[in-house]
């Protein structure tokens, strides 16, 4: 999978993902047009977007009543010596607040395995787990 990001006027990035498009900016606090979601907001929405496709789909493969997921992503930069249980003691790290509302007739078990299977959210495995980026220059 290709995602082609390029800069627009001011800080608008025109983003290409396959057949989609989509437009990234920062707010005008921040210099930008406020054209489009920031980049933290788009890494939010791909938390939140995962986390509710995961837990239709199990819930689908159980034939539970699941109707709806609706999954809300804060994200806030927090000092680190305020994090009793992060590696890190020293600066600000980021964190992601996931709350889950789950829309349908489900019994106690089954919410609570299902904010389980939230933890297992592919994009958030990768979040949680070592992440190389690897930047290179492309030739012209």
């Amino acid at each position: 999978m290709d995602v082609k990001v390029t800069s627009g006027s001011g800080l608008q990035q025109d983003i290409q993902i396959g057949r989609h498009r989509l437009i990234s900016d920062e707010p005008q606090a921040f210099g930008g047009g406020d054209l489009g979601p920031s980049p933290y907001e788009l890494l939010a929405a791909a938390v939140g977007a995962c986390t509710s496709m995961t837990l239709r789909m199990y819930a689908r493969a159980k034939g539970w009543p699941l109707q709806r997921v609706i999954t809300t992503i804060r994200h806030d930069k927090i000092h680190a010596r305020d994090c009793a249980d992060c590696e890190t003691k020293e600066g600000r790290i980021d964190r992601l607040e996931r709350e889950i509302e789950l829309e349908g007739p489900l019994d106690d078990p089954q919410r609570k395995r299902l904010l389980e299977i939230a933890e297992r959210c592919p994009v958030h495995r990768t979040l949680s787990s070592e992440v190389r980026l690897v930047t290179r220059l492309k030739t012209p």
